[in-house]
């Protein structure tokens, strides 16, 4: 794909872009990096395992969890930490002290989502740092696909975004627990929420509804993908809704088209650990690995 120069160059204001989701944006300088935090100021500057003299690397090496190698990392809809049917989890729960901003790329609605969760964990992160990192590839399940400059609501090869791996791995690289997952359950969100943790979820537009397509990239890999990919950060749910905070802006939907929206994708999200492994049951969470 094609990339900025990192010499402090502007986005042109007049860049003409849709005005919602993925290319709802505020122009910065592109390159700056302020971050602060000793963490994410070390981490901006070292640079990424396997990667070349700019930093970045073409494709993530290989990531181990640190699970036996005959763990499935799964955590099973039926007796779950939690209770089977949620009921020990509380009816509502909301977190507080987590802040967003608008994206400052047309496309780069995940790398906002990431500096912003990680942000509520004591990591601040240069949006543009961030993005930066993220390798291209013709596949999202491995990097970033198309210019970010591009148009919202493409498909592979177009321009298109990154799935949840690429994202939760760079996180890991700053510091952070991380970890992507594709096939998670309702009740595992609530019970990561009841905990204090937010969850970066992949959905459709600002949840709403598409249909999901299956289509082969390069090298043969058949990849779900949806018209429209966004995400959003939960942050809270009571019985009926679930809330959400969508760069800068909040807001609440009902449960129903929450689901709905985030299943386009197959329940992609990115948690702040390892899911415990059950191998006693069939369970579908399945981590995602770049």
């Amino acid at each position: 794909m094609t990339r900025p120069d990192s010499a402090g160059r502007w986005i042109l204001a007049g860049l003409l872009v849709s005005a919602l989701g993925c290319s709802l944006f505020t122009a910065r300088p592109f390159g700056r990096d302020s971050s602060s935090s000793a963490a994410g100021t070390e981490a901006a500057r070292r640079p990424l395992p396997g990667a070349g003299g700019a930093g970045t690397p073409s494709l993530f090496p290989a990531f181990s969890s640190g699970l036996p190698a005959d763990a499935t990392p799964t955590l099973c809809d039926a007796n779950a930490e939690f209770g089977a049917d949620g009921s020990v989890l509380p009816t509502a729960a909301y977190i507080k002290g987590i802040r967003g901003a608008a994206q400052s790329l047309p496309l780069d609605c995940e790398s906002r989502s990431a500096v912003d969760w990680a942000g509520y964990f004591g990591v601040e992160i240069d949006e543009l740092a961030f993005f930066q990192k993220i390798p291209p590839s013709d596949n999202p399940d491995k990097g970033f696909v198309g210019s970010v400059y591009g148009q919202w609501g493409n498909i592979p090869p177009h321009s298109y975004g990154v799935h949840a791996g690429p994202v939760a791995f760079l996180l890991r690289y700053y510091g952070l627990n991380a970890y992507a997952y594709r096939g998670l359950s309702w009740d595992q969100l609530r019970a990561e929420i009841a905990a204090g943790r937010p969850v970066i979820v992949w959905v459709v537009g600002h949840i709403w509804q598409s249909t999901p397509l299956t289509m082969t990239v390069a090298g043969g890999e058949a990849v779900l993908v949806a018209r429209l990919e966004h995400t959003v950060i939960l942050t809270g749910y009571s019985a009926t809704t679930a809330s959400v905070l969508d760069g800068a802006t909040r807001y609440s939907v009902a449960i129903p088209a929450f689901l709905d929206s985030w299943g386009t994708l197959g329940n992609m999200g990115i948690v702040g650990r390892i899911l415990p492994a059950r191998p006693d049951c069939a369970g579908r969470a399945v981590e995602l690995v770049p």
